[in-house]
């Protein structure tokens, strides 16, 4: 295989699956000039075609053994639960020397159904680029998903730092900030940060809809703030995250048990009208937000910086 060409970081890059964050990746890789080509795949031809039509993938492939053929990085963006049965179908043509990753939430469950398939003398960096949007599809993405976001490496005991620095270096070239750890923290610290609050989303948006049919659908016509959120977080990919659940299942249950506990205790709170116990609760919980704005991972903005449609 020839090295990666003056200015990229990979010659060729492959990309298992097309939706908002492969698509992303490759606006971003070809805006960056990083790879001197970009091969997709995706089981639906219409993915494909649009893929090509909208031009972030320089041709693609009709089965995924065929797109990462002579590939040195290869992208796995397909749901946690798809995985391992790519991966076994890749593994025998996988060039000497390439690089395997994913973008998948969910880290351990990923090492465990890829890490048999891949041949020796082939690298697998897990990864878990912590951005996106609630929508999907190869229509859906954009070169500055990554800006200023955090991508997470977990790589295996073993893992050449050569081939871990390159990924990095790419990760970083379109503007992500990277960070590694062993998977089973990854999983953990993920349960806490987004995939209980999905499903604490899902579920009262879920609430949400039973109310909304005895009442006219008024829940939804007087939706507030707060609400409008959980509806745009609900609004995600439902199988990713049902994988994400069921392959994340023992980090998420132990955080769903601890919020349960927190909501007992504000439930008494409220029950007993002590009004300090819920003023202190929430000053503490709010300077959680602050932190996170001053770590540029959000902005204080009115309305979260979203541009409000015409009149409002």
């Amino acid at each position: 295989m020839t090295a990666a060409g003056q200015g990229t970081v990979y010659r060729r890059v492959a990309l298992i699956g097309l939706g908002l964050i492969a698509s992303s990746m490759a606006h971003a890789i070809k805006a960056a000039g990083l790879a001197d080509e970009i091969v997709g795949f995706a089981k639906s031809a219409e993915s494909r075609a649009v893929a090509i039509d909208i031009g972030f993938v320089d041709r693609t492939a009709e089965t995924a053994a065929e797109a990462v053929r002579g590939a040195d990085l290869v992208v796995l963006a397909v749901p946690v639960g798809a995985m391992g049965a790519i991966a076994a179908e890749i593994g025998p043509h996988l060039a000497p020397g390439a690089t395997v990753t994913d973008v998948g939430s969910v880290k351990q469950a990923v090492i465990d159904a890829v890490a048999p398939h891949i041949p020796a003398g082939v690298h697998f960096i897990p990864g878990h680029p912590i951005a996106g949007t609630e929508h999907s599809g190869p229509r859906s993405g954009f070169a500055t998903l990554f800006q200023n976001r955090w991508w997470l490496l977990t790589p295996v005991p073993g893992t050449d730092p050569e081939a871990t620095r390159r990924l990095r270096q790419l990760c970083e070239s379109i503007g992500a900030k990277v960070d590694e750890m062993d998977a089973e923290h990854h999983d953990l610290v993920l349960a806490v940060t987004s995939h209980t609050p999905h499903l604490i989303a899902y579920t009262m948006v879920g609430v949400a809809d039973d109310l909304a049919r005895v009442t006219d659908s008024e829940v939804i016509q007087y939706s507030a703030a707060g609400f409008r959120d959980f509806t745009r977080i609900a609004a995600s990919d439902p199988t990713m995250w049902r994988d994400v659940f069921l392959t994340n299942k023992d980090a998420t249950l132990e955080i769903l048990g601890r919020f349960t506990e927190e909501l007992f205790a504000l439930q008494r709170a409220i029950r007993l009208g002590d009004g300090a116990h819920l003023h202190a609760y929430f000053t503490r919980t709010r300077a959680i937000r602050r932190g996170i704005i001053e770590a540029g991972q959000d902005t204080s903005a009115p309305d979260f910086g979203r541009v409000q449609p015409p009149g409002k």
